[in-house]
């Protein structure tokens, strides 16, 4: 059990703390919820790079540029 935590060298828990975060800031209309984001794309795809898969990063690729686009587009009227 304990080998499975840090399997893959904690990437996929910063993945995860990364894009909870991110939720939780766009909730708020908080603009940095994208920069979260993207950070959560990167370690996303490092994750489904290291377990293998192809369908995780080629979907992180396009999540990041989805949250690229609304950091530039923003145009929120709260947080920053």
């Amino acid at each position: 059990m304990l080998e499975m935590i840090g399997a893959y060298y904690g990437v996929d828990w910063l993945a995860m703390v990364l894009t909870v975060f991110s939720i939780y800031d766009l909730g708020l209309k908080r603009r940095r919820g994208f920069v979260l984001g993207m950070g959560a794309n990167v370690a996303w795809f490092s994750f489904g790079v290291m377990a293998g898969s192809v369908a995780n990063p080629v979907a992180n690729v396009i999540f990041l540029c989805m949250n690229l686009k609304g950091f530039l587009n923003w145009r929120g009227t709260s947080g920053s």
